[in-house]
């Protein structure tokens, strides 16, 4: 370790934890991210934006319903990948910026 007393000991031991906690994070949300992925139903049409269909009073309410959920699911599990993603990597260099 680089730190050379710039650090407190015990954060300069505690990076590789975290590290490891950071991996388990990415794995664990990869591998349900996958799972929801699987569980959401295929939609033909392609996407509104793209054709131009005006929203029902179903699909603006539909955050409720088992596609809603699974799409909220989605979506905070790919940002908890990102995230720890990122922090990660700055846990890297930090360390060998000291």
């Amino acid at each position: 370790m680089k730190f050379l007393g710039l650090v407190p000991n015990w954060i300069a031991t505690s990076f590789p934890i975290i590290r490891y906690v950071f991996m388990g994070l990415v794995a664990l949300s990869s591998i349900a991210l996958i799972v929801v992925t699987i569980m959401q139903d295929t939609k033909e049409g392609g996407n509104n934006a793209i054709t131009g269909v005006q929203e029902s009073y179903y699909s603006q309410n539909k955050g409720k319903t088992r596609e809603g959920i699974l799409k909220k699911l989605t979506i905070a599990f790919a940002s908890i990948i990102a995230l720890s993603i990122i922090l990660f990597f700055v846990t890297i260099v930090i360390e060998n910026a000291f």
